[in-house]
């Protein structure tokens, strides 16, 4: 599977994060992860100093 989004792109949480002052909603791409155990590629994405890895599937341009 190839990765739909690219690095400094910036995206959109899907799901609802815990709400936290400190994250925007917008989150940029750090880094581009390989595929888990499903297929599905994963991210690192930021946000002022939070810094999660997400699927494909949670995120959106």
């Amino acid at each position: 599977m190839f990765h739909q989004y690219k690095i400094r792109q910036m995206v959109r949480l899907i799901r609802a994060p815990i709400s936290d002052s400190r994250t925007s909603g917008i989150y940029k791409v750090l880094r581009l992860m390989p595929a888990d155990e499903t297929g599905e590629v994963s991210y690192r994405i930021r946000s002022g100093v939070t810094e999660p890895a997400v699927r494909e599937s949670e995120i959106r341009a």
